[in-house]
């Protein structure tokens, strides 16, 4: 290539050869096959004079094979994401430089006992048990439980996490469990009931976890033993002896709830020699539903109610029944719930006013490891037998058997409720029931008051007083001959209606058997004639009294043919068209009255209310005459005597013609106390008003009652007489509308 130009000189010609020998390695180099580029980075290989490969495990940004001067081969991490690589389960990827290896989870290890491997193939990872391989560094008061790859210490059964500590971590540290702090309720006297928690203290003090069984039953035999002998507790105050039923009740079952998960095994039962039974079933972790029972109650709930949220221990469900109890929480009262009382209520067709309580089975405390069971997420069912002396019992129309709870009132005592507890039915000696909240339960036969007790009792003196006077009444019309005359015999018959009705009435009102039948019906229907012919002699008072001060001619009144055919034929034509009609309409399940279904009720009201609209009026006018004629009998008469004799001569005519009956009327409500006692007050003693005002108050009938009294004690009448004839004779004027029975 330098041939023409190197003979010139010298330097020429070295300039030459030099030149010719670089060319020469020039073109040698390019020209051969496997020249290799000299500046390829740390792992990576040449491919030829100008290209690079990185190495197996490292990559560069431009690909597989580069040129570039500036590249770099860096590792590829093979187990960080996306990757390809797979170890499979309880398996960790391991990244090395150029390459990767699988190693087994902590708390696991290859079955081969190597240490790594290269994929999910040859996985054959599987739990350590660190308790049993000693790798666990659980506190000697613990246990150590493995757990798939680790494992946790737990407090052993009587034991409990020290203070700072939790159960089941990997620190725990325990101590042993104390025997719950139980006190006698405050504000209460009792040496018997003092001596029991002296008993409980004794028992307190001796407690160890060995020994959580004995102390169990001989919690309960201090139990039984306050129970057949309560000493003065009976002679407490009712709210005293209910609040210390309610201590007892509440601290058993704390106390149970925290020795039971001191015992050993899963369940545990003890029935004592007073019949007091006891049921324990333990879990560290139940699952699906519970069912335990014993001879007095039996139980179905779900597991996963019975355990406390965020509670470690073991769940506890415990069932203890008591026959004794039932001694200190007799004569307890009943509320309730809202809707069960509506229902009553129209069942009973009346208002229900508590009822009269029995207990049919032993007192049944449910307690679990959850003590937030006010309110649970769904209802647990329960069937309780019934006390073997009891379950014969046959219901009366007013009773029913309930299932009830024990609760605590707010201030002191308690009573029983029904809120929240369903009866589902009674079978073969027990009642099954659904509860959403946990108490103390019982089965109790209620007998409900569906009329209130006080106005019962009311009713029935009144009456009576009346019967005896209204035999006065119609003994003294028939034998004083001075006032028989047309107007008494309209109170004859009055008095002989209302002396029937009222008879009939306390006699047969209640039916006691819950079936209407026919005795119900008949006596329902003699009430019926009685008290209707007892209005309509009553609007025969108004029509007399209405001659009377009205008309001022005593002679002029109805003849005695027709008072007969309206005070006692009117009725008999209501009654018999009434039982033609609708002859089931007479008689009720829980009274022998008049059926207020289809307006059956109103062949009694329709009457009734015309009646005494009519004699309203009769009233009106009669109060009106009687001022004007006071005024012209006396015109210095002072007002306030005036007043006084209108007064007392207007209100007896009220109950002469039952105008007070009115409030029967307005009673729309039988809720209105008010009413209900007004109106009963008034008229069961509407005998007693009149023969204070027919008798009493008429001077000739008075004389007659003398002259018999003085027959009987060997007096002469003289006597009397003298004694009474210094009476005024203006006076005797005065007051004489009043004393002939005006």
């Amino acid at each position: 290539m330098g041939g023409p130009y190197c003979g010139r000189s010298l330097v020429h010609l070295v300039l030459c050869v030099l030149l010719t020998l670089l060319e020469a390695g020039f073109w040698s180099s390019a020209s051969a096959p496997t020249a290799c580029a000299r500046w390829c980075p740390l792992n990576s290989v040449c491919v030829n004079a100008t290209a690079c490969r990185c190495n197996l495990g490292f990559s560069s940004s431009s690909g597989e094979i580069f040129t570039s001067l500036l590249e770099s081969c860096d590792d590829i991490n093979e187990c960080g994401p996306p990757s390809p690589v797979s170890c499979g389960k309880f398996a960790d990827c391991r990244n090395t430089e150029g390459s990767y290896f699988c190693t087994c989870s902590p708390g696991y290890a290859l079955a081969s006992g190597a240490a790594a491997f290269r994929n999910a193939s040859e996985n054959t990872c599987q739990d350590v048990d660190e308790c049993i391989a000693g790798q666990h560094k659980c506190h000697n008061s613990t246990i150590c439980a493995n757990t798939v790859g680790s494992y946790t210490c737990h407090c052993r059964r009587g034991w409990k996490p020290k203070p700072g500590f939790q159960n089941k971590q990997m620190d725990t540290t325990c101590e042993e469990m104390s025997f719950p702090a139980w006190t006698m309720p405050s504000g209460i006297k009792s040496e018997r009931l003092s001596r029991f928690f002296k008993e409980v203290q004794d028992l307190s003090r001796d407690f160890t976890v060995a020994l959580a069984k004995d102390t169990i039953k001989k919690l309960i035999g201090s139990v039984d033993k306050l129970m057949e002998v309560p000493g003065d507790m009976e002679a407490l105050v009712l709210s005293d002896r209910h609040h210390a039923a309610t201590h007892l009740l509440s601290g058993l079952e704390q106390v149970l709830r925290t020795l039971a998960k001191a015992m050993p095994g899963d369940s545990f039962t003890y029935r004592s020699l007073s019949d007091t039974e006891l049921s324990l079933m333990i879990k560290d972790q139940g699952k699906g539903n519970l069912t335990m029972g014993q001879r007095h109650a039996r139980m179905q709930m779900a597991w996963a109610m019975a355990a406390a949220a965020n509670d470690s221990d073991p769940t506890v469900v415990g069932i203890l029944s008591s026959r004794n109890m039932q001694k200190l929480l007799a004569n307890a009262s009943l509320e309730l719930d809202p809707k069960k009382q509506v229902q009553l209520e129209e069942t009973h067709q009346s208002p229900v006013h508590g009822a009269q309580l029995r207990l049919l089975s032993a007192v049944n405390s449910v307690f679990l490891s959850n003590t937030n069971t006010s309110k649970l997420n769904s209802p647990i069912t329960f069937a309780f037998s019934h006390l073997p002396h009891l379950q014969q019992e046959t219901l009366g129309p007013r009773q029913e058997l309930i299932c009830a709870f024990w609760k605590s009132n707010n201030d002191r005592g308690g009573h029983w409720a029904t809120t929240g507890c369903q009866t589902l039915g009674t079978q073969n000696g027990s009642t099954t029931c659904q509860c959403s909240h946990l108490s103390s339960f019982a089965i109790l036969m209620a007998h409900y008051n569906v009329q209130d007790p006080k106005l019962a009792l009311i009713t029935k003196v009144g009456l009576a007083l009346s019967l005896v006077c209204l035999l006065l009444c119609i003994l003294t019309f028939l034998l004083v001959r001075p006032i028989q005359g047309s107007r008494t015999t309209v109170h004859l018959h009055l008095c002989i209606c209302l002396f029937v009705g009222s008879a009939i009435f306390l006699a047969g009102i209640e039916n006691e058997g819950g079936q209407v039948e026919l005795r119900c019906r008949l006596v329902a229907g003699l009430l019926h004639y009685c008290f209707l012919a007892a209005f309509c002699w009553m609007s025969l008072e108004g029509v007399e009294l209405y001659f009377l001060v009205v008309r001022v001619f005593q002679g002029q009144g109805p003849s005695k043919l027709w008072l007969f055919l309206i005070g006692y034929g009117v009725p008999l034509l209501i009654v018999a068209v009434s039982a033609a009609v609708n002859s089931q309409g007479y008689g009720r399940v829980l009274y022998c009255w008049l059926d207020p279904d289809r307006g059956f009720l109103w062949s009694f009201l329709g009457p009734v209310t015309f009646i005494v609209l009519c004699n309203a009026v009769i009233f009106v006018t009669t109060v009106w005459k009687l001022t004007q004629k006071f005024s012209e009998i006396n015109p210095d008469m002072k007002k306030l005597k005036k007043a006084r004799v209108l007064t007392i001569t207007a209100i007896a005519q009220l109950f002469v013609l039952g105008c007070t009956w009115v409030f029967g009327l307005f009673l729309f409500d039988p809720h209105s106390w008010v009413l209900s006692y007004t109106f009963t007050i008034l008229n069961c003693l509407q005998g007693l008003f009149l023969f204070v005002l027919h008798c009493l108050l008429n001077k000739k009938v008075r004389e007659e009652y003398w002259k018999w009294a003085s027959r009987v004690t060997g007096n002469k009448y003289s006597e009397f007489a003298t004694s009474t004839s210094g009476t005024s004779h203006n006076q005797t004027r005065a007051l004489r509308p009043s004393e002939s029975g005006m």
